[in-house]
């Protein structure tokens, strides 16, 4: 079955599984700013300027070593080599890393909203 990330290095760098019901349902979307890299700037043009935020690194590999294959996702204008590239420099191992958000069974992102019902956003966003 082929992938469901491209495999084209500008969009994906590292090892994706072919896409199962099963390979879906172990699959963690990190997003990257703000929940692995530390981001307390903001955005600055795509630079990675921040150091880890606390705690990535031993998580990330908690979740690897249960068997959760795990992609990091980033900005889209950012290539994803430059993310493999800081991940490794801080000793963080991750599967694969994409500036397209791709089918897991859970995100991890700062800025999710988690979903109940409409009601609940619409009050979000009064």
């Amino acid at each position: 079955m082929p992938g469901f990330l491209p495999n084209d290095p500008r969009y994906v760098v590292g090892t994706l599984p072919d896409v199962t019901p099963g390979n879906i349902m172990q699959t963690v979307a990190i997003d990257f700013d703000g929940v692995i890299h530390a981001y307390t700037k903001g955005w600055c043009g795509g630079e990675i300027y921040d150091e880890p935020v606390p705690g990535a690194r031993e998580a990330i590999a908690k979740l690897r070593a249960r068997g959760y294959i795990v992609i990091v996702h980033t900005a889209y204008s950012r290539p994803p080599q430059v993310v493999m590239d800081w991940l490794r420099q801080q000793a963080i191992v991750v599967d694969a890393v994409s500036n397209i958000k791709p089918p897991a069974i859970a995100y991890i992102d700062d800025r999710g909203i988690r979903f109940t019902n409409w009601q609940d956003i619409l009050k979000y966003f009064a």
